[in-house]
């Protein structure tokens, strides 16, 4: 039986639906491509990384943020010294951007969230610096490592749980009255004894209102303040003369006079000390003859021996003093 050619409506409204979708999925790719920037014109950049934790070939590029490139490889480069260099990582980035990018431009490793996908973030350069072109490198600047991060807030919650533990243990102790700090919660006695502290602290204090005492009146009375006042008063004239060098005082704290009179008074005496020490003169003998000085003391003791005969007999040294006419 022959076929025949003619379409049939069922066969339009599934041709129709196919175009459709077909315009639909092409509409689509076209959008993806432009939110991918999968149509723009791309330049490569180098960049030296000493790792790349969590970053991956097809990742995504940013510039100041905004998605700029992908990832297109990442290669190890051969054992060196420079630990700074382990990794080579090529990025492909919108043509449209180049004039953003210049030699100080610095790049790093950053995380969307806290714990999203790696992303490798080129901030923009300034204007004084030319542009980077394409296969030149992009210098990389030191990135957070949210690892390390995590591992020293993990070290400090640990320390917290400890401090928390010994608060507890401090905490449990207060509570048993263990310690000053428990007594003062649980025992009655040192209650009662700071009552009555504070009792006599109040009977000391409207004593001292009452202005009874010599801390009484050091609070109320003024005649103490008066008379320190007085007192001041007096001193400060007294420096006042002492300064305006009158009297003996004044003198003797401004006027050399008299220390240059016992300068001269002291070098006379020195002289005469030396001329007596070292002269043949009486004095000198007086001083340094052994032999004048017993003679002067043998006259001496005869003299007293003289007087004192006289004393007691008179008449034999005045006999024959006395005549009668």
């Amino acid at each position: 039986m022959k076929r025949s050619t003619f379409i049939t409506w069922d066969q339009l409204k599934v041709g129709g639906l196919i175009l459709i979708a077909l315009a639909v999925l092409t509409v689509a790719v076209f959008k993806l491509g432009q939110a991918a920037n999968l149509f723009e014109r791309r330049y490569s950049l180098v960049a030296f990384l000493p790792n790349a934790n969590g970053l991956r070939e097809g990742g995504s590029v940013m510039v100041a943020g905004q998605l700029a490139g992908t990832v297109r490889s990442i290669e190890f480069l051969p054992p060196s010294a420079d630990t700074t260099r382990h990794l080579q990582v090529t990025v492909e980035i919108n043509e449209g951007l180049r004039e953003q990018l210049r030699e100080d431009s610095r790049a790093k490793l950053r995380t969307l969230g806290l714990l999203g996908d790696k992303v490798f973030d080129i901030s923009p350069g300034t204007p004084r610096f030319p542009v980077l072109q394409p296969g030149d490198t992009v210098q990389v600047a030191e990135s957070l490592d949210y690892e390390q991060v995590i591992m020293q807030a993990s070290g400090a919650v640990g320390d917290m749980v400890g401090l928390t533990r010994d608060l507890r243990a401090i905490t449990g102790g207060i509570v048993r009255g263990e310690g000053t700090m428990g007594q003062l919660l649980v025992s009655r006695s040192l209650y009662d004894e700071l009552n009555t502290t504070l009792s006599q602290t109040s009977a000391l204090m409207r004593r001292l209102e009452r202005s009874e005492g010599t801390f009484g009146r050091l609070i109320d009375d003024p005649m103490l303040y008066n008379r320190l006042t007085s007192v001041t008063t007096s001193l400060d004239s007294l420096t006042r003369q002492l300064n305006s060098r009158q009297g003996t005082v004044g003198k003797l704290l401004f006027d050399d006079t008299l220390y240059t009179r016992l300068v001269a008074v002291t070098a006379q005496a020195d002289s005469m000390i030396k001329l007596v020490s070292s002269g043949d003169g009486f004095a000198s003998k007086l001083l340094k003859d052994q032999t004048l000085y017993d003679k002067l003391n043998k006259s001496i003791t005869d003299l007293n021996a003289i007087l004192e005969d006289v004393r007691k007999n008179p008449r034999k040294y005045t006999k024959g003093l006395i005549s009668i006419f």
